[in-house]
């Protein structure tokens, strides 16, 4: 069973920076596109970003565009989420999972491997 754990979370100030790390239980990723979801109290599960399996190729969410980057190594093992300039609104649980073959869809349903997830709250 494969299995995805998130870390760095946790309590910020509003403009403050932190890196999420996502490592997987499995050697390699390197099939897999890996994306990156979060979820706000109260709301639905949103998509933050995505690198697709080739490793080429990046996407974002608007919201976070030009604020959070996702980086990681050949084997996608393990797939970072560089946040800056964090704002009031990225307060959420974020999660990582794993696509299979995958484009960086920011649809859920394509991704067969999620993580427990990790808090990040920011405050002023």
């Amino acid at each position: 069973q494969v299995q995805l754990v998130e870390s760095g979370g946790g309590l910020v100030q509003a403009g403050d920076s932190l890196r999420l790390s996502c490592a997987a239980s499995e050697r390699t990723f390197r099939r897999h596109a890996m994306g990156w979801f979060r979820q706000a109290p109260g709301k639905e599960r949103e998509f933050v970003g995505a690198i697709d399996w080739s490793g080429g190729s990046t996407y974002y969410a608007d919201s976070v565009k030009g604020r959070f980057t996702i980086s990681t190594n050949p084997d996608k093992n393990p797939v970072y989420l560089q946040m800056n300039s964090l704002k009031l609104g990225d307060t959420a649980v974020y999660y990582c999972a794993a696509d299979y073959f995958g484009t960086g869809s920011a649809h859920q349903s394509d991704y067969e491997y999620w993580g427990q997830g990790t808090q990040v709250t920011v405050s002023s």
